[in-house]
């Protein structure tokens, strides 16, 4: 399905060299003064723009100019569906005409293919991490009606490879060096973002098959490239005792919010598409630019799932 969420529904749309990108907000309130800076902070985070390090030239090359359609007057929502788009002004299919008649390893060329019996083999098409721009529009939205209920979301890139992380990655040059090396040598590495919500008040999560945890884990699962979800002590506690771990709920009783700050981790594998056998510009680690991108997600879940406990009370 291309639609996240029941009564904050986002539906999105576009492929990596197409026209654009976009999406449509459904079940926006009215009155919500929307931060066009804060936008297109989240957007320059997507892009690499804000990051140390260089990362996919597409990425950067990419204005990502957001085209708002309807639903917002003045900076301000009328409640009605939130439309908009992103234009692809870097796009270069032709970097990818080889690949018309050939199938990627690790990449989705051959599923869609067998399922659909066609596919956009430009970049990817829906299955390239260029659809996730609109995600972050969505997200940055969701952010701020969550910001004026006192909840908030940050994610951090934690670990590189094998190595943590511990400082902000901008500060780790010796992680910059080994990044260079790796794109040097035309390859790519993995990492893992760690999500922490503030502020979630007791009652958000349904019993039994819609709990927190699990809307939040179908959310970041669906982002390109997530391989795993934990939340709270996550594979860590696997050789912990009852007695040690009983403490700590990690945000979630049975599903539902206990009030305390709900923790989570997502693990991005390598960029499957490489300079060693691809022709194009690719990240060396797509981990760099996710966190946004997983703030996004968790962000357009939990207004769904805060609408949703609101309108149980």
């Amino acid at each position: 399905m291309n639609t996240i969420g029941n009564i904050f529904r986002f539906t999105d749309f576009g492929e990596s060299h197409g026209a654009a990108v976009g999406g449509v907000i459904d079940g926006c309130p009215s009155g919500i003064s929307i931060d066009m800076a804060a936008v297109r902070h989240d957007l320059d985070r997507r892009a690499g723009r804000t990051c140390l390090f260089s990362v996919s030239e597409r990425a950067k090359a990419e204005p990502d100019e957001v085209e708002f359609l309807s639903g917002i007057t003045d900076g301000v929502t009328l409640g009605t569906p939130i439309a908009f788009i992103i234009r692809n002004r870097d796009a270069r299919p032709e970097d990818y005409e080889a690949l018309r008649d050939t199938f990627r390893r690790g990449h989705a060329d051959m599923t869609y293919q067998l399922k659909y019996g066609i596919r956009d083999y430009r970049g990817g098409g829906r299955a390239s991490a260029r659809e996730t721009a609109a995600r972050v529009v969505a997200g940055a939205i969701a952010k701020q009606i969550l910001l004026e209920k006192g909840i908030s979301i940050v994610a951090k890139l934690v670990q590189i490879g094998a190595d943590v992380l511990a400082e902000d990655i901008t500060v780790e040059t010796e992680y910059i060096q080994s990044l260079q090396q790796l794109q040097e040598q035309g390859d790519s590495i993995g990492g893992i973002v760690s999500c922490t919500i503030h502020g979630l008040p007791v009652g958000i999560g349904e019993p039994v098959f819609d709990k927190l945890q699990a809307r939040l884990a179908y959310a970041a699962m669906s982002i390109n490239a997530c391989k795993g979800f934990e939340y709270g002590s996550g594979f860590g506690g696997v050789d912990k005792t009852g007695s040690q771990l009983n403490p700590f709920s990690g945000g979630a009783l049975g599903g539902i919010s206990d009030g305390t700050d709900f923790c989570f981790r997502c693990v991005f594998k390598p960029t499957p598409s490489i300079a060693k056998e691809v022709k194009g510009r690719h990240d060396v680690c797509i981990a760099l630019r996710t966190p946004v991108i997983v703030e996004a997600m968790a962000a357009i879940t939990l207004t769904d799932l805060y609408f949703e406990y609101m309108a149980r009370k």
